[in-house]
């Protein structure tokens, strides 16, 4: 892992001081089940535990568009606090109905804002790019996910500098995303709603010859927590080093992606083996409604009546590897 741009000393000081006094959220109460990531060589380099009452601005920028993501998604997204508020310890992205006009296209376009499009619901998206932003390491959220047809939750992760060009060329991370959790679904084992969370990445050739991997994983009930393991929280994260991403739920991890299985069409893979994976990347969350992907799983379309609902954030935490920085491969799980 690179630098984390933005963060100085004295803020790293400050903010350990305050988690020594927060007994909810303390960084000792982390560990993961097969050993603790201290033990394991991570060393916390940048975090929020939505402390306060207000959004911390010098972490996150909050996006405003309503371009629907380049998936006919049917939000726009606001920096308002009724979709984006910081209240007892949460961040919360709220879905709500209700029709909005702003931005026809995304806040990098050259061209942005471009014309005023509307769209039928608002909701929250909160990235650090260009506060902060990292090559390497482990990068994890603990979130309650929303339910119910159309909702589509996100924990991700793009370049901070498209250094292969556009979208695909220079890669994506998703941490975590999940559709129409709650909604009817025939193919979930066990279980006759949609109960499973992803990860994936995408890379490759322009869209439409684009390539991805992801694979899906049942949520399971946690102790202590009531209700069903779709509306219990989880810690989704990511383990990602020099050519190798690992996809980690509640400390379990699922899936596991090498060098080999992903490739950018802007530079060989002689050349650059670990393209488009070996950049600075940063840290998004977003909350939206509809889209292709949800709209033609499960029930299909937008059920208005799961909305308004929130996706809720306890943290954000990213580690850095402390024997190996530049790789971090020496503080990743052993590979089996």
């Amino acid at each position: 892992m690179r630098a984390v741009i933005h963060l100085g000393l004295l803020s790293i000081i400050l903010w350990l001081g305050g988690c020594a006094t927060q007994a909810v959220n303390s960084i000792d109460s982390l560990t993961s089940p097969e050993d603790s990531l201290d033990n394991r060589g991570w060393s916390l380099v940048w975090a929020d535990e939505f402390g306060g009452d207000t959004l911390d601005r010098t972490k996150w920028a909050p996006e405003v568009s309503c371009w629907g993501g380049g998936n006919q998604e049917r939000q726009c997204y606001v920096d308002r606090l009724e979709n984006v508020r910081v209240e007892d310890g949460y961040l919360r992205l709220r879905a709500i109905p209700g029709e909005h006009s702003g931005p026809s296209v995304h806040m990098e376009h050259p061209d942005y804002p471009g014309e005023t499009v509307t769209q039928p619901y608002t909701s929250g998206k909160v990235r650090t790019r260009d506060l902060a932003f990292w090559t390497y390491g482990r990068i994890e959220g603990r979130i309650k996910l929303p339910t119910g047809q159309g909702a589509w939750p996100a924990f991700w992760m793009m370049p901070q500098s498209s250094v292969y060009g556009g979208w695909p060329l220079s890669g994506e991370i998703d941490i975590m995303e999940a559709v129409n959790l709650g909604a009817r679904c025939d193919d979930c084992a066990g279980s006759t709603q949609e109960n499973r969370s992803s990860g994936a990445i995408h890379f490759g050739q322009r869209s439409p010859n684009n390539r991805y991997v992801d694979k899906r994983r049942p949520l399971t009930a946690q102790a202590g927590q009531a209700g069903l393991p779709r509306d219990q929280f989880h810690i989704y994260a990511v383990e990602w080093g020099e050519g190798r991403i690992d996809w980690f739920v509640d400390g379990e991890r699922f899936y596991s992606v090498k060098a080999d299985e992903w490739f950018t069409d802007a530079v060989s893979k002689s050349d650059d083996p670990n393209a488009p994976f070996n950049q600075d990347f940063y840290v998004m969350l977003n909350f939206a409604v509809g889209g292709a992907w949800p709209e033609g799983a499960n029930a299909g379309g937008v059920d208005a009546s799961a909305f308004p609902a929130d996706m809720i954030l306890d943290y954000v935490r990213v580690y850095q590897c402390r024997q190996d920085p530049d790789t971090g491969r020496a503080c990743m799980a052993v590979d089996k």
